[in-house]
């Protein structure tokens, strides 16, 4: 039986071998320091889904105080479109919405078809109005 549950800095082993297969990771910030720093400001709105021990779903949300922030929302190839990614959305809005944040945002890759086809499934619109904009910081 799959359990959603909030997600800590001892489910990173688990959490970084769901993201695997997952194109939208990246060195800098998805280290085992990054992923500690993120949970060490928003401890209570990333959640997992497990299953036998094995993490299978993931999502990583949090806020700045105004809006809401997705990132790295992941489910195991083997458990796609059996509701887990639907669990984990409805999860971290709850606890958004318990801490006052009324929007959320995400990026997705544009050749991301399976991806879009669930962001738009849940509700969620493209604003064909902005740019997404980035840029690293040297530290």
């Amino acid at each position: 039986m799959v359990k959603v549950r909030v997600m800590t800095v001892n489910d990173w082993e688990g959490v970084n071998e769901c993201w695997k297969e997952h194109e939208g990771t990246n060195p800098v910030d998805d280290s085992p320091e990054g992923f500690a720093r993120y949970l060490g400001r928003n401890p209570a709105t990333s959640f997992v889904a497990e299953e036998n021990g094995r993490i299978i779903g993931t999502i990583l949300a949090g806020h700045d105080g105004r809006r809401g922030i997705f990132h790295h929302v992941v489910v195991a190839p083997d458990r796609r479109g059996q509701g887990i990614g639907r669990m984990l959305v409805e999860s971290a809005m709850e606890a958004l919405r318990k801490e006052g944040i009324q929007k959320v945002l995400l990026v997705v890759f544009t050749h991301n078809e399976n991806g879009n086809r669930f962001w738009e499934h849940m509700g969620f619109t493209v604003r064909e109005d902005l740019y997404y904009r980035n840029k690293y910081i040297e530290i």
